[in-house]
């Protein structure tokens, strides 16, 4: 998809990026999000997906609302023509589905008259995803035998352009975009139309994100609704029969639902809490306490990889240790041979799925994963032995204490540092000021410590999560006592946490929240 000839013109990809949730996207799209050289894209488009887009891509956000003098469809689509028009593959990622009241055929058109080649990857279109989020259909045999798509903008922008008697005597389902402002505007036309009060209406609010709601209300009556409510956009509006159905939507029974959990772990490393939280229906905001760097010298990690063979066990304390170990091992030009009979021990499930992607066999995983579960799994399996111990330039010396104190030969080396940040930008903070956030995790000593430096007092309005009993003894000593701890010290066990403690407050939330079915 990467042009080759700069001097010859790219391709344009407009791409669907669905309702909200990035697990909606399709292969295609994901395929050329990874090969794009720039991405254009609005604002429906949420934050998770474009934390996913490789570094390198470069992004421009575009505006959705017109300005005095030009149409955004045609803005966007020149700055479109102009970026291919350097040689490089541009993405246009747009909410939904590119063809449904996206401005589609007003971007197309620059690239028509400049001869630039595009195309169009389909996405999930809001009134599909809404259906299927309010666990009801858009056709059926018995009520509704067509579906018309309408914008409800069109109310104000265009008087006269929908016919609303045609629309009223359908036996069919309607699906309104865009029609929260004017919601009292086309409600009354169907009214006026000959559409009964009385036909039964689903709203469904932020399709698919954290935050969405479900309602159900009627014609007559979803206006007074709408302003009472206040749900926020988008939103679609289903009006018809099929909207009285049994809801069999299980999106807000999750536990999570509506939740934002602030995660902290370095950068690129918390996607397997952030994946389990979206299952759970939340949403996670990734600001990282600490980084990951190099050790100031690779010289005593590069000779204890030549003397590997010589160790009876190597024991690795963290995924970032696996990394480190094994990209040096490479960079110097050996494989896992040089290990000869050495066997490995992991102090965790994902150090030890680390290891065996990057092709070892791991032998040894304590049921307690922490320095004296591995001690303990150590101890009931081996005679005095050498033991190479890759780790962090921070943490806990018992390991290797314990194991020098039972007579074995211990070699220690630093395969990576942590670091805390030093500081959170303003504009982040403020952020984190005006919107809300339900819980933050914090996944080590170290994080604990950099977390609290960081944020200060603001942690004493979240919910707070803790992976160990370490961790949560170091937020107790700094007067933030978490509210759960994890049963063992995985990012499932963490999120599982957080689950049980929702369900256990449930009635409690929803009353937080002011929830209220109509």
């Amino acid at each position: 998809m990467h042009a080759t000839d700069a001097s010859q013109h790219g391709k344009v990809f407009f791409v669907g990026a669905g309702p909200g949730n990035p697990d909606l996207l399709t292969i295609r799209a994901v395929e050329c999000l990874r090969s794009a050289d720039v991405i254009v894209y609005d604002s429906l488009v949420p934050q998770e997906l474009l934390d996913a887009i490789a570094q390198t891509t470069e992004r421009i956000p575009v505006p959705r609302d017109a300005c005095d003098q030009h149409d955004p469809g045609e803005m966007a689509g020149h700055l479109l023509t102009r970026l291919a028009a350097s040689g490089r593959a541009v993405v246009r990622l747009k909410g939904g589905d590119p063809s449904v009241f996206a401005r589609l055929a007003e971007e197309l058109q620059p690239l028509r008259d400049a001869g630039i080649l595009y195309e169009i990857i389909p996405g999930v279109t809001a009134a599909l995803a809404a259906a299927a989020a309010a666990g009801v259909p858009l056709t059926s045999r018995s009520a509704a035998s067509s579906v018309t798509i309408l914008t409800g903008h069109e109310a104000d922008e265009n008087a006269g352009g929908i016919d609303f008697h045609l629309l009223a005597d359908l036996p069919g389902t309607l699906a309104i975009y865009m029609g929260v402002e004017q919601a009292e505007k086309w409600s009354r036309s169907l009214l006026a139309a000959g559409k009964p009060a009385d036909t039964p209406i689903t709203i469904v609010s932020r399709c698919s994100w954290p935050d969405q709601q479900v309602a159900v209300t009627s014609l007559g009556q979803c206006a007074a609704d709408f302003a009472r409510y206040r749900w926020p956009p988008p939103a679609v509006v289903i009006v018809g029969e099929v909207a009285q159905l049994p809801h069999a939507s299980v999106l807000d029974e999750r536990p999570l639902h509506r939740r934002r959990v602030l995660v902290t772990r370095p950068t690129g490393q918390g996607g397997d809490i952030t994946s389990l939280v979206a299952t759970l229906g939340g949403e996670c905001l990734q600001i990282p306490t600490i980084r990951i760097e190099p050790p100031p010298s690779w010289h005593e990690l590069d000779r204890a990889i030549r003397d590997a063979g010589s160790f009876d066990w190597i024991v690795f304390a963290s995924v970032n240790g696996v990394r480190a170990f094994v990209s040096r091992l490479r960079a110097t030009g050996m494989d896992g041979r040089a290990l000869g009979t050495a066997r490995l021990a992991a102090i965790g499930p994902a150090t030890k799925q680390e290891l065996e992607q990057s092709g070892f066999v791991c032998d040894l995983t304590p049921e307690s994963y922490r320095s004296e579960g591995l001690i303990d799994a150590l101890g009931q399996s081996l005679r005095a032995g050498r033991f190479l111990l890759i780790r962090a330039d921070r943490g806990r010396e018992l390991l290797r204490q314990e194991l020098h104190s039972q007579g074995h030969d211990v070699c220690e080396v630093v395969a990576y540092a942590s670091q805390p940040v030093e500081a959170i930008d303003p504009v982040t903070l403020e952020m984190l000021d005006t919107m809300q956030i339900d819980w933050i995790t914090v996944t080590s000593s170290l994080v604990a410590e950099s977390t609290i430096r960081l944020f200060g007092n603001r942690m004493q309005g979240w919910k707070i999560a803790s992976i160990s009993p370490i961790t949560s003894l170091t937020l107790t000593q700094a007067g933030f006592a978490p509210t759960v701890e994890a049963v063992r010290s995985t990012g499932a066990n963490l999120v599982e946490a957080m689950a049980q403690w929702e369900l256990a407050h449930t009635e409690e939330s929803a009353q937080s929240d002011g929830k209220r079915a109509v």
